[in-house]
């Protein structure tokens, strides 16, 4: 495989339970624990045995060929699908049995490999829309407009332009979603995912469609959303670039099981990923 710079010096250690989380972690209960994982459809095991644990802070990365069960996990992970067997715990609580609000409000929030924005809404209703788990005033007083209902308003608005300012879209907010470019309506689904205010931010190839120089300030910003609010970010990614350069703990994937879990530097060299990713070298 290609070797790719990595803008980390993260040291990676050991837990308990034989997984490993970035040094800073090490005191803090991990984000996310998937223990014994699996679904299956129609009796084939899209995912089977996945096991993964996220520091609290941790820059993690998901990768793997095309088909082998990644977006299946995210699915599993954010309750779209309940697992056939094992166990999510988010912030050290089971999630068994709850939906995909539920699991938000847990404090998980996700984006997707097809880019959901409400197209005809405004750049800042879609960031509001997020903010959603925010509301504090009732229905009595939205109906009479009372001031608690305005100073609501005031607040949800300034806290849409702080999070849009992450990716200096704040002057975009009365723009209507579909008219942005592809990279901004992208960044602008990142946005409204931090709106809920996850502890656990999953990005769906957040790179899929964007030009080198997109793509490099996108990694810079995933650090500085990590940084800015104390977050842990699993992204999923063909872009080997931004995987290699920005994850500390890498897992890999092929057929719905886990065929290696790593630092960057440690997934580059391990000869069954590269088996497959390049396949099999034939001798001689």
């Amino acid at each position: 495989m290609t070797q790719y710079k990595h803008k980390s010096d993260t040291k990676m250690v050991p837990v308990p339970s034989m997984a490993i989380v970035p040094e800073r972690d090490i005191d803090k209960a991990p984000v996310l624990e998937a223990r014994h994982l699996g679904i299956e459809f129609g009796g084939l095991k899209a995912v089977d045995d996945f096991n993964l644990t996220i520091g609290k802070t941790e820059i993690a990365g998901l990768i793997g060929p095309n088909g082998a069960g990644k977006t299946t996990v995210f699915n599993l992970l954010t309750k779209v699908y309940q697992p056939t067997t094992g166990t999510v715990l988010l912030n050290g609580k089971d999630t068994a049995g709850m939906n995909t609000v539920q699991a938000n409000k847990l404090g998980i929030a996700r984006t997707f490999q097809n880019i959901r924005l409400f197209s005809n809404m405004t750049v800042e209703e879609n960031v509001r829309i997020g903010l959603h788990n925010q509301v504090k005033y009732g229905m009595f007083s939205g109906i009479l407009r009372l001031p608690a209902y305005w100073s609501q308003e005031k607040k949800q608005h300034e806290q849409a332009l702080d999070l849009l300012s992450i990716f200096d879209m704040q002057h975009m907010a009365d723009v209507k979603a579909g008219s942005l470019p592809y990279g901004a309506q992208r960044r602008l689904e990142i946005v409204r995912a931090l709106a809920t205010h996850p502890s656990l931010l999953l990005l769906d190839e957040p790179a899929a469609g964007m030009n080198p120089h997109e793509t490099e300030e996108l990694m810079e910003n995933i650090i500085k959303i990590r940084d800015k609010f104390q977050i842990a970010v699993m992204l999923i990614e063909h872009d080997m670039n931004l995987v290699m350069g920005i994850c500390e703990g890498i897992c890999v994937l092929n057929y719905g099981r886990v065929i290696a879990k790593g630092t960057a530097d440690e997934i580059q060299q391990n000869p069954v990923v590269i088996e497959a990713y390049l396949g099999k070298q034939k001798e001689g």
